[in-house]
């Protein structure tokens, strides 16, 4: 009898480990009448795009209208408006400098009709102004080299911010900025010892312009991996050397060893927040603790994972960032808005880890909508003790409250059940609940379904971008109680925005 038990309880035993596991239940408790702080959108003001003659095409111009229509942004970031490619600099057969600025004008105006702006990244070197002519392994072969001649960089900048400010005027391009190169601590600058030499180019950049207006905003270092910004700071404070911000770069993917100097895991939904409190606390104790501090790229990963990038991954990792950087950054760029891009050449299919939030076909990823259910969020922010939740409140009094399941990209993870306890309500009625997650939309799904095609065709675009259409909102009528419940099922990868409203 006993051996009959001990199989009973040996099969019973087998039976739990294999049933799934239940669903975490977690009660976030909300005052809806809480004291609340500004909650500036800093998160969806600045956009990275490949490089600038990309901007021409229209594929890049109709992902950006449909950026322009989701989210708040305000500046585009881009690589290599100084490539030879634009057509800026020559120079005659005496050596002289010419100059032409058609290109340079098509694309800026193609940002201005769209109400954006440039965040003008001064990139890379022209071939005849180039020191060195090895050229970086990108596709497009820019030129990473430091000046040959300092005089004729100097004037180059200085005529091209004369002419920005002649044909847009100078309180338009007063409301710009012009960061100075791109990750000269990596292999996009080939100068020797990098920093000292970075630090030329920026001295004899930010004067040459100053010298045009000094109303016009001027900063770098433009680092990877959160990289030499309180140096900075000390050699432009020691120098003399004009500058109005600070900028940086980090990816979640980037390790310990870079951006801290340490030998420590840290997970992908803390990598960006460590490092921009670690670039807030080095700005905050440098000789010019006003800088505003730009984070001009980030990303969950510098690789192409199309499990992060492409996927419903992608939100409550975006939600997670904002809850940890706020207060911490004037901007974050969120590097790119479209997979118009070709840094590792031509487009091979429309999902390869690419770090647009819209594919290849103009098709909306879930990292789109992240962004469009993120926009909803409201201008205060109301405190909350949850580490999956952001609370806020718009001028009218609606609450907006972004809940989420995040799981690193390479675990399943588990559902979520969610119980949002809120008080306060005053008249606040209905609750409207949208949710973005791997089923709901996300695209990714749907192409892989049909066998991941290289080159769909125009009926099987259709039916993907069907599938990556946001969901449509539901609406429930809140039961009086205090407090007022809203329940919730989250699976892994989830976002959720619900508004409270009357």
């Amino acid at each position: 009898m006993g051996g009959v038990i001990r199989a009973f309880l040996l099969i019973l035993t087998a039976a739990l480990q294999l049933a799934p596991a239940p669903a975490q239940v977690e009660t976030i408790a909300i005052d809806a009448q809480a004291a609340s702080r500004p909650f500036p959108h800093f998160w969806e003001l600045i956009f990275g795009s490949g490089r600038a003659a990309l901007s021409l095409r229209e594929s890049y111009r109709r992902d950006l209208d449909a950026v322009r229509a989701a989210t708040s942004i305000q500046y585009v970031r881009f690589h290599a408006i100084l490539h030879d490619e634009i057509g800026i600099y020559d120079e005659d057969a005496q050596g002289r400098p010419v100059y032409n600025f058609s290109y340079l004008d098509q694309i800026y105006d193609g940002l201005l009709e769209r109400n954006v702006r440039p965040f003008v990244e001064l990139s890379f070197m022209p071939r005849k102004l180039a020191s060195s002519l090895t050229p970086h392994p990108f596709w497009y072969r820019p030129l990473v080299s430091p000046p040959n001649n300092y005089a004729h960089w100097d004037e180059l900048i200085a005529q091209f911010t004369r002419h920005l400010v002649e044909r847009y005027g100078e309180p338009e391009v007063d409301q710009w900025y012009f960061e100075v190169w791109n990750e000269p601590n990596l292999d996009f600058w080939s100068g020797q010892p990098k920093e000292a030499t970075y630090y030329e180019l920026y001295d004899h950049t930010a004067r040459a312009i100053k010298a045009v207006s000094p109303n016009l905003r001027v900063g770098g270092p433009s680092t990877a991996q959160a990289a030499w910004v309180d140096r900075f700071i000390r050699h432009c404070v020691d120098s003399k050397s004009p500058v109005d911000f600070v900028s940086t770069h980090v990816y979640a993917n980037d390790s310990s060893e870079d951006v801290f100097g340490t030998h420590e895991s840290i997970p992908r939904n803390e990598m960006v927040g460590r490092a921009a409190k670690k670039v807030y606390d080095q700005v905050h104790a440098s000789p010019r603790p006003d800088l505003p501090i730009y984070w001009s790229e980030y990303n969950a990963t510098y690789m192409s994972e199309v499990a992060v990038t492409d996927s419903a991954f992608m939100g409550p990792w975006l939600a997670n960032n904002i809850r940890q950087c706020d207060g911490l950054t004037a901007a974050m760029s969120y590097w790119t808005f479209s997979d118009v891009f070709e840094e590792q050449g031509v487009v091979k299919t429309p999902f390869y880890g690419g770090y647009g939030l819209i594919a290849e076909d103009h098709i909306p990823k879930a990292a789109f909508n992240a962004f469009q259910l993120l926009h909803m969020l409201g201008s205060t922010r109301i405190p909350s003790a949850s580490s999956d939740a952001l609370v806020t409140r718009d001028a009218e009094g609606t609450l907006a409250i972004a809940v989420w399941n995040y799981a690193a990209p390479e675990e399943a993870g588990t559902p979520r059940d969610i119980r949002l306890a809120v008080t306060g309500l005053n008249g606040l009625q209905h609750a409207r609940i949208r949710i973005v997650d791997n089923r709901h939309g996300s695209p990714l799904a749907a192409w892989e379904a049909m066998g991941r095609p290289a080159f769909p065709t125009r009926l099987q675009v259709r039916q993907i971008r069907d599938a990556a259409r946001l969901p449509d909102a539901v609406t429930e009528d809140l039961a009086p109680g205090n407090p007022t419940i809203v329940s919730l099922t989250l699976q892994p990868h989830a976002l959720a925005l619900v508004q409270i409203l009357p």
